[in-house]
């Protein structure tokens, strides 16, 4: 089969390699779609301890089961799946406490287990058993089917933070996920979002998603910005959605007393970032993180997606053959669009 094998730092290429074979507890799929993550681009140009190359990268994905296994009664050939990123061991203290994504393990498609850039995928006996993988609900087709693994991170993240009714919400951070986070914290109870988003080309793209305001923060200072927005007091929420450093600084400082801070956008390895502490203590600032999600947030996704709540297919903006693997990087980094779907049979 054809497959997009990341090699080390900078290099990832299309090559034939074998087609992997279900054993008597695995499935076989046939990919449909797997769209381009910010973590893939971050492995690709970062490297990643959980990544040993050769590497198939890819977990946002969809496809059409073509094997399984003896011992499988989960799925059957012909089922059509969406495949997430976040694998619980199922046996360690955090899975059996129902919190898998702080399984110490941390196993992942296309980290440790091969990922979705490739014409088939290979689900091992974990990821059946205990993995992100769920039947695509009548309606919804593969590409779409893929974005749940992204939009499953959003609940998660949501879920922890915690938005109330009657809430301001800013978002910093236009990206895809940003853009996602938008009708979800509407759904929570937000009265007002606010978006902050460096690139101008890029928050204009944002502005089909309907937040009630957006700040380019490269032509104004975003945190008098949302001062001024909240009557001085700042915001009840904020999410970092971005890898930039100095958002987690301007976070602090644009939040209102008892806010909910929620750095969620990973940063590249080794990044560190100095933060006013006195903020956090002297404003009673709650700050936490969200780091992918749970099988149960993969099918809440899946259900919100055939509901249209949010219509996830806006989301996408660019579509690439499995053989442009670089074009579809560069433009899922180049602030071009939005999510980037890669469909290794067209």
């Amino acid at each position: 089969m054809k497959a997009a094998v990341y090699f080390e730092k900078d290099r990832i290429e299309v090559q034939e390699v074998p087609t992997p074979q279900a054993d008597a507890d695995s499935v076989l799929v046939k990919v449909r779609a797997c769209a381009v993550c910010g973590s893939d681009i971050r492995i690709f140009h970062h490297g990643n301890s959980r990544v040993k190359p050769p590497q198939i990268l890819g977990h946002e994905a969809s496809g059409e089961v073509v094997e399984a296994g003896a011992n499988v009664s989960r799925f059957r050939v012909g089922d059509r799946v969406a495949i997430g990123a976040d694998v619980p061991c199922g046996e360690c203290s955090f899975c059996e406490a129902g919190i898998g994504n702080n399984c110490q393990i941390n196993y992942a498609m296309g980290y440790q287990f091969a990922g979705s850039f490739a014409e088939y995928v290979l689900l091992n006996k974990t990821v059946v058993n205990y993995g992100p993988v769920h039947i695509i609900p009548s309606g919804v087709d593969y590409d779409e089917a893929a974005l749940a693994e992204p939009l499953a991170c959003v609940l998660n993240a949501v879920e922890l933070t915690n938005i109330r009714l009657g809430d301001t919400v800013v978002i910093i951070g236009a990206g895809p996920i940003g853009c996602m986070i938008i009708p979800i914290a509407y759904m929570s109870g937000a009265s007002k979002v606010i978006v902050v988003q460096r690139s101008r080309p890029r928050m204009e793209a944002a502005k089909k998603f309907n937040a009630d305001i957006y700040i380019c923060s490269s032509e104004e200072n975003a945190v008098e910005r949302v001062l001024e927005e909240t009557g001085g007091l700042g915001a009840d929420v904020i999410f970092t959605a971005n890898p930039s450093p100095q958002s987690h600084v301007e976070a602090l400082n644009m939040a209102k007393n008892r806010a909910r801070i929620n750095l969620f956008g990973g940063l590249p390895a080794g990044t560190t970032v100095t933060l006013d502490t006195n903020l956090i203590h002297y404003k009673e600032l709650l700050v936490l993180g969200a780091h992918g999600s749970l099988p149960r947030h993969h099918r809440q996704a899946l259900e919100l997606i055939a509901a249209k709540r949010p219509d996830i297919r806006p989301y996408i903006s660019h579509y690439f053959p499995l053989a442009d693997i670089q074009k579809a990087f560069a433009a899922a980094e180049g602030h071009e669009g939005l999510r980037v779907v890669v469909k290794p049979w067209d």
